[in-house]
């Protein structure tokens, strides 16, 4: 078998960490992965997936291998690798990994074509990379694709400005877009382990800090819920002004960046843009300022700016770099300015990866029964997937639904009762 891990012995651990996820992922390991076990929906199905590896891709790999399918990973990120967790696909499941943690850009790149090698039928992305090498490779060098997930915020604007241009080359669902993935994953999964993340790497008392929230959109909505929920102080930036009204509603501080960077001691980017936090904002930050990043890109706070503004750089703890600019003043960035919630934690716990990759792997198994009917488009999660993964997760918990009186349902449909 075909795969490039950092070390197999790391096997018994990461089959340890995949276990105990995969105790938390009821929906997918358990409901959808004992039916695909009987019937294997994807029998001979090839799937190339680029995906954070992590435990909680893990289960989703393993679910869609028990589905009969083929499958190969890569990382979406050079940093969200946890090194055992591949080992153990690859040991312990027989599934092909191409990931090692910290791998550099010619590496990353070579196990994105090393995952692709298998001429896949589906793609599965997080950031888009693995469709964006595809659209940039030569004329007919991939034909048996016929349809794509992607699982992130980033990926799926991405994806619409290929729509748009007429140059997506197969369809693509958008998993984010599922209401049981980015009410969910988003706002509790990013706002919970971007907050351990930082607090993992730098061991600082967020109680009485003056957080600042850069992207009101589901994932900065919980980033700042969880920063308030523990004593932080929170101001938030935005440029959307239905978003920044809601933040004024919801309790927060709204404030253009050049103000916020003078305020602020932790700046926490979730924007899915390039350059939010630049030259002119690091001018203004007082001594000691943490920056990290939420977003999948590691474009949001702008590191050619930092690294031309200071006079010494220096490691001071594991993935917490010391940037010293003139008058001595201190700026700390966190995981090389990569997602902080992979980079110095383990990501989202899988409680709701649980629903997000029941998504991923209900759309692949949608793409296979349907992918001649869609139009190479972005398309929405159907409803009747988030339905019944909403059902499922529930069932899962012991919660049940009160139902509709058949009075009730004929008040519902008609017109004519009023007042």
């Amino acid at each position: 078998m075909d795969f490039q891990v950092a070390d197999l012995n790391l096997a018994p651990e990461g089959k340890k960490r995949i276990e105990w996820v995969r105790r938390e992922m009821p929906v997918l390991g358990q409901r959808i992965e004992e039916e695909w076990k009987e019937n294997k929906p994807l029998l001979g199905v090839r799937i190339s997936a680029c995906l954070h590896v992590t435990a909680e891709t893990a289960a989703l790999m393993i679910t869609l291998r028990e589905g009969g399918a083929q499958v190969r990973l890569c990382a979406s990120n050079p940093l969200s690798t946890q090194d055992e967790v591949a080992a153990s696909l690859v040991n312990d499941y027989q599934i092909p990994v191409f990931a090692v943690r910290g791998e550099d850009r010619d590496t990353y790149y070579q196990h994105i074509e090393q995952a692709l090698a298998h001429d896949p039928q589906v793609t599965m992305d997080d950031g888009a990379d693995l469709v964006s090498f595809i659209h940039r490779a030569e004329e007919g060098k991939f034909p048996s694709v016929i349809g794509g997930t992607e699982e992130t915020t980033t990926g799926v604007i991405r994806l619409r400005s290929l729509a748009k241009s007429g140059k997506l080359k197969y369809p693509v669902i958008a998993v984010n877009d599922a209401l049981t993935k980015y009410l969910f994953d988003n706002r509790y999964g990013t706002g919970q382990s971007s907050i351990e993340g930082v607090l993992r790497a730098t061991h600082i008392l967020l109680a009485g800090k003056k957080v600042v929230v850069v992207g009101y959109g589901w994932c900065g909505r919980g980033i700042a819920a969880r920063a308030r929920g523990m004593g932080a102080r929170v101001s938030v930036v935005e440029v959307d002004p239905v978003k920044a009204l809601e933040a004024v509603m919801d309790g927060y501080e709204v404030q253009p960046t050049l103000q916020a960077a003078a305020w602020g001691e932790v700046f926490i980017t979730a924007t899915g843009d390039i350059s939010v936090l630049r030259r002119e904002h690091f001018l203004e930050m007082t001594d000691g300022a943490i920056l990290a990043n939420a977003g999948h890109f590691n474009v949001e706070i702008d590191i050619s700016d930092l690294e031309h503004l200071s006079l010494n750089r220096r490691i001071v703890r594991p993935l917490v770099e010391e940037f010293t600019l003139a008058g001595g003043k201190r700026i700390y960035l966190l995981a090389e300015g990569r997602l902080v919630n992979l980079s110095c934690a383990e990501g989202h716990p899988p409680t709701v990866m649980d629903m997000s990759f029941a998504n991923q792997a209900l759309s692949v198994l949608y793409l296979v029964k349907n992918s001649k009917e869609l139009t190479r488009d972005v398309w929405r999660v159907p409803p009747e997937i988030d339905q019944r993964i909403a059902l499922l997760k529930l069932d899962s918990m012991g919660i049940k639904l009160e139902q509709l009186t058949d009075r009730q349902k004929e008040y519902l449909s008609s017109w004519e009762e009023g007042t």
